[in-house]
């Protein structure tokens, strides 16, 4: 009977805990929460990075020059992997100015999206009020449309006889080719990604004790010291958070460039969808992928290093 009542209890001795941290679990209690999380991430990621990993070092069909999967790694062969390297490290513009391209947009639409993802959330957060949810509700709202065809909306605007130029032409300005320029591709970027930037942001933000405040104001703090000294140093986190949010996914976009770009400003992603298109790319394809993963891990390690850090800290 006792044993019934510690089970219920989680005391050996049945009694009821006054509080719950008084309540003993056993040591995979809490660990088998993720087990859920873990099979899905094994199902939908491990398993698709083994196939591109098996593409990669594969081989080419003789006949329809179709990608051949190469699932035993003895048989692997990096041929193709280091060529595809080589085209990067020897120079060649084809592959290196859409890299180079890629870094630049990437750092200026990110940045772009911190400046203004964090006015927007620090009013959200600290002024809007009862109107917060309204905020919070626009930023989402537009997930609720399919990407490309809000880009797709853009062109249209961009055009020679879009509304946009319309709306210059009252001021005597001629129509501009929007179309095909970098900063239409950068723009295109911050309008895609920066509500991935505000929602974080915002999350951190809403989540800073007012006392903290209050208390650098009491000190006789200015509202840009309080600022400098609270405020920025405990959203840092959600700062990188933030920041690793939008521009991971930037890496790989092709279809703003797509739309809004030409030639002239194609980015990594292109790459691999040019390569993917072409009979007899797809080792060449997986390799670019390859190379893109290795590309984004370094943000991601400095995330979850300066995490660690602040979690040891604390």
């Amino acid at each position: 009977m006792a044993s019934d009542a510690g089970a219920v209890t989680g005391r050996p001795d049945g009694k009821t805990p006054k509080n719950r941290s008084e309540i003993s679990y056993g040591r995979w209690y809490w660990p088998s929460f993720t087990f859920p999380g873990i099979l899905w991430l094994a199902a939908l990621f491990i398993l698709p990075f083994y196939v591109v990993l098996s593409v990669a070092f594969g081989t080419v069909d003789p006949l329809f020059r179709l990608p051949l999967p190469v699932y035993q790694p003895w048989w692997w062969s990096v041929d193709t992997f280091r060529t595809t390297f080589e085209k990067f490290t020897s120079g060649s513009h084809i592959y290196l100015d859409p890299l180079t391209r890629t870094l630049v947009y990437v750092g200026l639409a990110s940045l772009i999206c911190l400046v203004l993802g964090y006015a927007v959330a620090y009013y959200t957060a600290r002024y809007a009020g009862r109107w917060k949810w309204l905020i919070l509700v626009l930023l989402i709202s537009p997930f609720w449309i399919s990407y490309l065809m809000r880009i797709y909306a853009w062109q249209s605007l961009l055009q020679p006889d879009g509304y946009i130029n319309d709306a210059l032409g009252v001021f005597g300005v001629a129509p501009i080719i929007w179309v095909g320029r970098p900063i239409t591709v950068v723009l295109g970027l911050v309008y895609g990604y920066i509500p991935f930037m505000i929602l974080p942001l915002f999350g951190f933000l809403d989540r800073i004790d007012q006392n903290l405040l209050e208390a650098g104001r009491d000190l006789g703090a200015s509202s840009y010291q309080t600022f400098r000294r609270v405020t920025l140093p405990l959203s840092k986190p959600g700062i990188l958070a933030g920041l690793v949010i939008v521009s991971l996914p930037m890496f790989g976009d092709y279809y703003t460039n797509n739309l809004l770009g030409s030639t002239n400003t194609s980015m990594y992603g292109n790459l691999i969808d040019s390569a993917v298109g072409q009979a007899g790319q797809g080792p060449e394809a997986g390799s670019l992928v390859l190379i893109l993963i290795v590309l984004v891990m370094i943000p991601m390690l400095y995330y979850l290093r300066s995490t660690r850090r602040q979690t040891e800290a604390a």
